[in-house]
């Protein structure tokens, strides 16, 4: 692992972080939408969030933002074992203040769905980088 900066991974999290700012918005009336679906999409912007700044294996990465939102959510259990609340209502919508073991399995699903994007991101870039060898020798030949 390396520090970088990934300027695909980034435009790929301003992406997401405008898709949660919606569903954080306009998601209320829809408790699946913001409540499953937005845990699903946070799995995959903390892993876009360690892509752009970290150079590893999809693997590591993928189980740190895993690992990030069962963070939150064991927080959420102490905080509510404690009597803990968060004063700033931006940060408690972000992080959410009720410990629900739906939010769990959301963020299960959400590893999976970054492991299966990112296995078919790579298959298509290896799938690219063969057909620009197969180019490069092809004209290669020619000469």
């Amino acid at each position: 692992m390396t520090l970088t900066f990934n300027g695909r991974a980034f435009a790929a999290l301003l992406a997401v972080t405008a898709l949660l700012a919606v569903i954080a918005l306009y998601g209320a009336p829809y408790p699946f939408l913001r409540g499953f679906v937005g845990d699903v999409v946070a799995v995959g912007w903390a892993f876009l969030l360690y892509r752009t700044f970290i150079r590893a294996r999809v693997l590591p990465l993928a189980v740190a933002a895993l690992l990030t939102g069962y963070a939150v959510e064991f927080c959420q259990y102490l905080a509510r074992l404690y009597g803990w609340q968060i004063q700033q209502p931006v940060l408690r919508v972000v992080l959410g203040s009720v410990p629900d073991w739906w939010d769990v399995l959301a963020y299960t699903v959400g590893f999976v769905v970054v492991l299966m994007l990112a296995g078919a991101n790579e298959r298509r870039q290896h799938a690219a980088s063969l057909q620009d060898a197969r180019m490069r020798a092809s004209l290669r030949a020619r000469r």
